[in-house]
């Protein structure tokens, strides 16, 4: 019988999610190289498909360092859903997050390494909001907008942390263990989602670090990143009651609502049109007002383009119109039949077509791809 000798796991497993930075993957391993001096690690690049050569860049780097690994992704995105795919592609007993953009400062990881190897914490963490930290060459919007979301993630958390929307951190592989199911891996901020998913407040060691100026690549930061923020809020808070995107739904669909009234009261006061054409024309608004906002809110990792758009529309059109022709057919069965005030017929009514609406268009008009 052949003996078989297995690789030592490493101590330490470094998740970088990747997007097109084919310039940054050499520079950020030499750096890894240079401070992890006496650990055992592993570098996991999650790369959600980038088109300017980076999975070349990386595994140019593996030939060199056997220990540099791809994880390349298809049709999926965002930080959160990357650390946690590539935290569960290895055995490390230490797993560590950072950015492919040398933004963050790599002379923390043998701290954060020291830290856990303690046994006195869960997390450690680089803080740019305590003392020795900063943002770096932040301009006061950007500034501003990171001190707000700070702010709000208070209301899920269940510890004090000086920066909930680092990106930069080390967890023992126990505590993310127990995270991990509860998770709502949407967005960029994982940290702030397992901090909120632990049964228990973690024990978090904070270091301090100043933001660095990206070096090369593109910001990945924009108005998708703010409305995964939102969500993710939105989903710690009451994602245990009901789907955080039926939410979104349905504030959209409030939205619509009102559009409809306000497009009948034009199309009838100043359009002098009659009820039957105003109605319609209101419905036709209200039907393009909601597909919009679910497609860049509601649906945003799933966005239809081009002529998939289109498509989008008209299914989405004919799932709405069924949903009307039930909510009418519900709401007049229990107003008639079952003697129901109008309130509680319109109510259910509108209430079936909610649930209708939602559930066929998440499956025929945003089905996953």
């Amino acid at each position: 019988m052949t003996n078989i000798i297995a690789p030592q796991i490493p101590e330490l497993c470094l998740v970088i999610p990747v997007l097109n930075e084919r310039a940054n993957i050499a520079p950020l391993v030499g750096l890894i190289d240079g401070v992890l001096v006496g650990i055992a690690w592993e570098v996991i690049f999650v790369d959600d498909d980038s088109r300017d050569g980076t999975r070349t860049a990386i595994a140019d780097i593996a030939a060199q360092h056997p220990n540099v690994r791809l994880l390349h992704r298809i049709g999926r995105r965002g930080l959160a859903s990357a650390f946690v795919e590539g935290a569960q592609a290895s055995l490390a007993p230490l797993i560590g997050v950072m950015d492919g953009d040398l933004q963050h400062d790599e002379r923390l990881l043998p701290q954060m390494v020291e830290a856990l190897r303690s046994g006195d914490y869960d997390i450690a963490m680089g803080s740019r909001h305590v003392a020795g930290g900063g943002l770096g060459e932040w301009d006061k919007t950007r500034a501003g907008m990171s001190d707000i979301a700070t702010r709000l993630s208070r209301a899920v958390l269940k510890t004090p942390v000086s920066d909930p929307m680092s990106g930069f951190f080390m967890i023992r592989r126990p505590v993310f263990e127990q995270a991990v199911r509860g998770l709502s891996a949407i967005g960029f901020k994982i940290l702030l989602d397992i901090i909120a998913s632990l049964p228990t407040p973690p024990r978090i060691k904070e270091l301090p670090y100043v933001f660095r100026s990206r070096v090369a690549g593109e910001s990945k930061l924009d108005a998708g990143v703010l409305r995964d923020f939102a969500l993710l809020l939105i989903d710690k808070l009451i994602g245990h009651i009901v789907p955080v995107r039926f939410v979104m739904f349905a504030f959209v669909g409030a939205l619509g609502i009102a559009a409809h009234l306000l497009v009948l009261r034009i199309g009838l006061t100043l359009g002098h049109l009659g009820f039957a054409e105003a109605q319609l024309s209101a419905t036709g608004v209200a039907i393009l007002g909601n597909f919009l906002l679910n497609n860049i809110f509601t649906f945003g990792d799933r966005r239809l383009k081009g002529w998939r758009f289109v498509g989008g529309l008209a299914t989405f059109s004919l799932i709405c119109a069924v949903g009307a022709v039930g909510n009418l057919g519900v709401a007049s069965f229990l107003f008639g039949a079952q003697h129901s005030s109008w309130w509680f017929a319109g109510l259910i009514g509108a209430a079936m077509s909610l649930v209708w609406n939602y559930a066929v268009s998440s499956v025929i008009t945003w089905r996953r791809r």
